[in-house]
This record gives C-alpha cells, structure tokens and sequence, in this order.
C-alpha cells in the first residue's frame, strides 16, 4: 500500500491533517474520495481550509490543485454540502 506521504501534491501539513483523520494511505484516499476524506478531516481538524479539498482532489486527478480549485469548485462545493447535509 502506498503511504499518503509518497503522493506528490500533498505537503506535510496536509499528511498530518489526514493522518488526524486515519487517512493514512492512498488506496484509503482513492475509496473514500476527495469530498468523504475532506468531511473526515474537517470533523478532525478544526479550521481546515478548503484548499485542503482542491489538494486532494488534485492528488486523486492528477490536476495542478490551482485548477481545481477554478475548474471543479462548484462541483465540489455542491458534493460537499449535499454531504454535510446528509442524516
């Protein structure tokens, strides 16, 4: 398995913040999604920022996280409070 300190994209602050959130690994990352593993974090982390979600969506795409962050912030916006509103 490879270890989420491995993937290029992901600086040590992100790994940490992961890790707080028992990410620790890519195939754990790649089965929960960007939107799921940022939820995760959030409740682990207080005060993540969303450009920890454009970082990790860029890390599962292979997209510069800069053109996430322009390109699928709405989409991700959307999933992430069609998540954050579920029961």
């Amino acid at each position: 398995m490879t270890d989420i300190k491995q993937l290029n994209g992901l600086g040590p602050r992100s790994q940490e913040m992961l890790a707080s959130a028992g990410i620790t690994h890519e195939a754990e990352l790649r089965q929960l999604g960007s939107v799921e593993a940022y939820v995760r974090v959030k409740r682990a982390v207080p005060g993540v920022s969303l450009n920890l979600l454009w970082a990790i969506e860029a890390v599962l795409t292979g997209a510069p996280w800069q053109q996430v962050a322009r390109k699928d912030r709405t989409r991700l916006l959307l999933a992430l409070d069609d998540r954050e509103n579920m029961p």
